[in-house]
């Protein structure tokens, strides 16, 4: 299906593309993507999640998380599964296993806090506010994360190109990101 919707008409053009543009700047494009695919999760959480409609869809929320998926997301991920493919080498089910395990058990629960608390403190929380939410909502995130991205990562390191690993991360990751713009702005 996705083979179908990528070879025809204009979706094929626009992956081709993104491949050619992918070919010539790599992490620019990594981490152009990253950002405006949180961007797009915020929107998703504003408008299906919480309902607000177009009138009270707060914009200054959505630039906030979409500059986190530029200046944080994007290029600490990108870095992450380069330095991942250096550490565990090859594309057979036991090398994805065990970069999966290293993304989801070493990775993962440092990249989470840290999200978490880069968002409380663009919403403007003091340091005890940040930490209080931090107590209250990391857990919750966290088993989230895991009932959701061990799957996925698989999928990921087995199947997908590492200069593609990204964009497909942060695909799946718009309903993800809509889950975490929706938790880390709720008050």
């Amino acid at each position: 299906m996705v083979y179908f919707f990528l070879q025809g008409g204009r979706m094929a053009g626009l992956w081709r593309s993104y491949k050619t543009l992918m070919t010539k700047y790599p992490w620019t494009v990594q981490i152009v993507t990253a950002g405006s695919l949180v961007g797009v999760g915020d929107v998703a959480a504003q408008q299906l999640i919480e309902r607000r409609g177009l009138a009270h869809h707060n914009i200054e929320r959505t630039a906030k998380m979409t500059s986190i998926g530029f200046f944080f997301v994007g290029p600490v991920l990108g870095g992450w599964y380069n330095v991942l493919d250096r550490l565990v080498v090859g594309g057979t089910r036991t090398s994805a296993l065990k970069k999966m395990l290293m993304d989801q058990l070493c990775f993962t629960p440092g990249f989470l806090a840290s999200f978490l608390c880069i968002s409380g403190t663009l919403n403007g929380l003091t340091v005890e506010e940040n930490t209080n939410k931090l107590k209250r909502d990391y857990m919750d995130a966290l088993l989230s994360n895991y009932s959701l991205w061990p799957a996925v990562q698989m999928i990921n390191f087995y199947f997908i190109p590492l200069q593609y690993r990204l964009v497909f991360v942060q695909i799946v990751a718009i309903g993800w990101n809509s889950y975490l713009t929706w938790k880390v702005n709720k008050m």
